[in-house]
């Protein structure tokens, strides 16, 4: 998945200028679902719904507020089903001091999803005042865990570093966990090496965006992840850079 819900957050990264030349990309190299917010879908072109499955993502806040971590509703299940949406995503960060507000509407948007038989994503991070360490792998258990227990049918949250602590976090939730690509990281091996790393410790994704849409070679390094996660290879084998 390629999330590119970016320019609520942080306004209009290079990148995302094109969404639908930047959707036709992706899907070309193998990508199969875009999470995007509602006012993108019109501007993303034929692959969306079609070749790319359309992730409505539901949450937002920018990096101009005083909160940037508490996420808020923007939208609701039934509206993003209007739009044509395959699945809903949510974005909450636990360990901070608006935790109970966001676990209260991640639970509102994991009911309307059962009512309407609709899969829901869960983006959950430990991000606040009471969180040493977002790659500790006691506490992005808990994120993945915590994200099952509400309902999710997928949780996306931070990669723990190797495969033998990740491994910790799948086996202790019982619904696929995605990883998060983070911020841009500096190596392209680097990334491929964590998505290997995390597919071996039984990842059921990636979610990959700015690594993605911020590369030279969009569709190249989409194709490269897709080996990865759908075909098992090396991040050596696939590494071209």
């Amino acid at each position: 998945m390629i999330p590119i819900d970016h320019g609520t957050s942080m306004g209009p990264l290079r990148g995302l200028e094109d969404v639908a030349a930047l959707a036709n990309a992706v899907a070309a190299g193998g990508a199969n679902a875009l999470a995007l917010h509602k006012g993108l879908v019109r501007f993303a072109g034929p692959e969306l719904g079609t070749r790319l499955a359309c992730v409505i993502h539901l949450s937002a806040s920018t990096n101009l507020s005083p909160k940037p971590n508490l996420k808020v509703p923007v939208g609701e299940v039934r509206e993003a089903i209007a739009l044509g949406a395959d699945a809903i995503s949510i974005h909450v960060n636990i360990g901070g001091e608006d935790e109970e507000r966001m676990l209260a509407d991640f639970g509102t948007v994991a009911t309307a999803c059962n009512e309407f038989g609709f899969p829901l994503l869960a983006m959950t991070y430990p991000r606040g005042q009471n969180v040493k360490n977002a790659y500790d792998v006691e506490v992005v258990k808990h994120c993945a865990r915590l994200s099952a227990e509400l309902g999710a049918d997928l949780v996306k949250t931070n990669y723990t570093g190797d495969p033998n602590s990740f491994r910790e976090v799948v086996r202790s939730c019982p619904i696929p966990v995605l990883i998060a690509g983070g911020p841009k990281i500096d190596s392209d091996r680097k990334l491929l090496e964590m998505i290997e790393g995390a597919v071996q410790a039984g990842a059921g994704g990636v979610s990959i965006g700015r690594n993605v849409f911020q590369h030279p070679d969009v569709e190249g390094i989409t194709r490269a992840i897709a080996q990865i996660v759908f075909e098992g290879k090396s991040a050596e084998s696939v590494y071209r850079w």
